[in-house]
């Protein structure tokens, strides 16, 4: 555990100081209107750090696009692991979440690699 939790710590040091602001916008689905035959969404934004890159053509496939976006962002500062219903906030420009993968040591998440597209 201790050198997951030395990892946990790096990684959030490093992001923190090398990073971006981004805004990880958790949405929640809410009741379902019969009527209107919609569902209600709950949303709960957070802030963290993020290092943004463009994804290299060799990840490019059926699922990852050129022109997508990856970011890495720390799990420490996250309540949770981010999910593809959820979207991320960077210079106003809202992205949806095509991938998240992420990186553990003894079953603890250190990072999270989030493939966004605008």
């Amino acid at each position: 555990m201790a050198i997951a939790s030395s990892l946990v710590n790096v990684a959030d040091k490093v992001i923190s100081k090398f990073g971006g602001e981004a805004t990880i916008r958790y949405i929640t689905a809410g009741a379902y209107n019969a009527t209107a035959g919609t569902v209600s969404e709950s949303v709960s934004d957070t802030e963290t750090k993020g290092i943004l890159e463009d994804v290299v053509d060799k990840q490019v496939s059926d699922l990852v696009q050129t022109g997508d976006k990856r970011l890495t962002v720390a799990a420490k500062d996250l309540p949770s692991a981010p999910g593809t219903k959820d979207k991320v906030l960077i210079s106003s420009v809202v992205h949806r979440i095509i991938s998240v993968e992420t990186t553990e040591q003894e079953n603890t998440a250190i990072t999270y690699e989030l493939i966004l597209r605008a």
